[in-house]
């Protein structure tokens, strides 16, 4: 039963955006096309040398991002702290994958990956800064985390 309301809530938001898995997949394409030609960004995604597997892991992520289909298992933070990434490449990242949404997705779709990017650049933004001692943790790490045992990139 439980499976059932997600998957309507699901379809309805797909309704409501004009947003659809086939079209998150043609976004992520476009995006990492872009992202990997970009001076910035390129060098990030040039350690990535199996493709068709980080698309299809990214698309599975935003559609859980944007449609709530929970296809996506991970932990992206994990995934970004070591990269290096400063608020320089979140800003590419946002201008990037704001423009690629908004010339491939209906204008309700554009601004709900939008909007949730930037809620995701932010998170991932904070976290870089309080494990590089530039901001204060918020409260204390459990010891799970502090330990680094548990989380899968």
């Amino acid at each position: 039963m439980e499976d059932t309301s997600f998957a309507a809530a699901s379809a309805a938001l797909a309704v409501r955006t004009g947003l659809s898995d086939a079209l998150l997949e043609r976004v992520v394409r476009e995006f990492y096309g872009a992202a990997r030609q970009d001076p910035l960004l390129g060098p990030v995604f040039a350690r990535i040398t199996t493709w068709e597997p980080h698309i299809a892991r990214i698309a599975d992520f935003w559609s859980s991002v944007a449609l709530q289909t929970g296809r996506y298992h991970g932990t992206p933070m994990e995934a970004h702290l070591p990269l290096g990434l400063t608020p320089a490449h979140f800003a590419r990242w946002l201008s990037l994958w704001e423009a690629t949404a908004t010339a491939l997705c209906p204008p309700e779709g554009a601004a709900l990956l939008a909007d949730r990017a930037r809620r995701i650049a932010d998170s991932l933004g904070h976290a870089i800064a309080i494990r590089a001692g530039e901001l204060p943790a918020l409260r204390p790490a459990s010891p799970t985390k502090a330990s680094g045992a548990g989380g899968r990139a």
